[in-house]
């Protein structure tokens, strides 16, 4: 087997440190897919008690603000301590939460368990592509920072099967035992990942340790081609660093002048200088979004959508819910594979119609009272476009926004740039896990309206503002971004004459 020339029976070291980092994005997963079963189960509640919808939404979201505030901190904790020791150190701390969650006594404990996880999510994951971007040459950097995401649809499965494994045991431990498991995983990988990453090149190259980072490519397996191409992109060029880096002059010995570089202190408010601020904004924009498309409210919710589908028995609820992890583990596989193909502009926007036209399909059989629980295809049509929503998610946003968020950055802001757009996710996703159980206790169209419209005004506006980034250096993405900014200021000058140009009818 090959990864574009790159033979798997022995693989670099580049290759199988991306493969050790995507496993974060297994813990994150297996983490949604329990949640949802979890809180559903009979022990659980005879535990803690049946919850109302408010409060339910608050548990089940409890992680998500801590992890969006610790996000805005994962690149400066990675830009200090080296990107393997940022994740080692958020690994370690959602290992411990998911351990409070499988020891709770109280349901107080269980929501502390959840915060303290969160904390340890929003640390680690937002790093997990900065690394695996900067470890990677060129040529393989798609299908490798894809290997997050994929690894994210194998947790799925693996939590929403591990519940329905455990769901036949007749004491606590049917719900405490996955939070075991997945306590015990997130250990072993703060571990591996401590010991077993080699830190990235240009982390070192940006803290003038030269030395260290040509060892660290030779360690990582990247051939010298690769190494200049990939300095290219990502350091070399004064344009794009010309707030962190000038040139001074200097006299020697021998009388004559020599220019060297001098670099300024990074600092985390570089993301919005103006050189990066609409790459910035843009990456916020298109994260908040991706979770404001309501998928995790599918993952979270899952066998309330189906029961409230028409799936009554909680046993077939579940394996529902299973199903749609498999159906999203498959179709990851094709989109990690291709997404370097397709691009990110197009995937984006034409996957946003379609993601919207599921929407307002499911939003308008409930509107329309055409599902019902007993009888009918309503709720056939409902279940199957749950499942189209998730096929064409996985195929579109899932991939290309993370990786569009990371690659339009230079490196002296991409960590900061991509930890605050990985905070704008994770409060985005707050408003989703809490706001979806309330809307169906009230509404069973409303949440589908709701993710449809923001999906179709996401896909708009990336039309307007996006720029195609795919294969194009960083010079070359600045470009993009100044002649797509022109583009659109001239559009919108264009509307207003014409606005300003129509007749006005006076009222009689």
């Amino acid at each position: 087997m090959k990864l574009r020339g790159v033979e798997l029976r022995n693989p670099p070291r580049y290759v199988t440190a991306s493969i050790l980092c995507s496993m974060g994005g297994f813990l994150f997963g297996m983490d949604t897919g329990i949640i949802g079963p979890v809180t559903v189960m009979e022990s659980y509640t005879s535990e803690f008690g049946s919850q109302a919808a408010t409060i339910h939404g608050l548990i089940v979201s409890s992680i998500l603000i801590p992890a969006s505030i610790s996000s805005f901190f994962a690149g400066r904790l990675a830009d200090v301590l080296g990107r393997p020791k940022g994740i080692a150190i958020g690994a370690l701390i959602f290992g411990i939460g998911a351990a409070m969650e499988g020891a709770a006594v109280q349901i107080a404990m269980f929501v502390v368990g959840r915060i303290i996880e969160g904390i340890g999510e929003g640390l680690y994951l937002g790093t997990l592509i900065v690394y695996i971007c900067e470890i990677s040459p060129p040529s393989q950097r798609g299908p490798l920072t894809t290997g997050p995401q994929l690894l994210i649809t194998v947790g799925l499965v693996a939590g929403f099967f591990t519940c329905y494994g455990t769901g036949r045991m007749n004491s606590s431990m049917s719900w405490r035992a996955p939070y075991i498991v997945l306590a015990s995983l997130s250990v072993l990988f703060a571990n591996a990942s401590f010991f077993g990453l080699p830190e990235s090149p240009r982390w070192l190259s940006l803290r003038g340790r030269k030395a260290e980072a040509v060892y660290a490519w030779e360690t990582l397996g990247v051939n010298p081609a690769d190494r200049e191409k990939a300095e290219d992109q990502y350091e070399t060029p004064l344009v794009e660093d010309r707030n962190a880096i000038e040139l001074r002059s200097r006299t020697s010995t021998d009388g004559r002048r020599h220019r060297e570089p001098v670099k300024d202190k990074v600092s985390f408010f570089d993301v919005f200088k103006r050189d990066v601020r609409a790459r910035t904004l843009l990456a916020v924009f298109m994260m908040g979004m991706q979770q404001m498309s309501g998928i995790d409210g599918v993952l979270y919710y899952a066998p309330l959508l189906f029961e409230q589908a028409g799936l009554a028995s909680s046993k077939a609820s579940f394996l529902a819910s299973g199903v749609s992890a498999i159906v999203i583990f498959v179709v990851t596989v094709p989109a990690l594979i291709w997404c370097d193909k397709w691009g990110r502009r197009r995937s984006t926007i034409y996957g946003g119609l379609g993601i919207s036209a599921t929407m307002f399909l499911i939003g308008g059989l409930y509107a329309g009272k055409a599902v019902h629980a007993a009888y009918g295809a309503g709720r056939w049509v409902v279940i199957v476009s749950i499942y189209v929503y998730t096929v064409i998610f996985s195929l579109s946003w899932a991939i290309g926004i993370r990786i569009y968020s990371a690659e339009i950055q230079p490196q002296r802001t991409r960590a900061s740039a991509t930890s605050l757009a990985h905070g704008s996710n994770w409060a985005a996703n707050f408003l989703v896990a809490l706001s979806t159980p309330i809307l169906l206790a009230n509404s069973s169209s409303g949440a589908y309206f709701l993710f449809g419209g923001c999906t179709l005004v996401t896909a708009v506006v990336c039309w307007v503002f996006m720029p195609e980034t795919q294969g194009r250096s960083l010079d070359e993405i600045e470009e993009a971004f100044r002649s797509r900014m022109s583009e659109s200021k001239g559009m919108f000058k264009a509307i207003r004459k014409v606005l300003a140009r129509a007749p006005v009818t006076a009222e009689a």
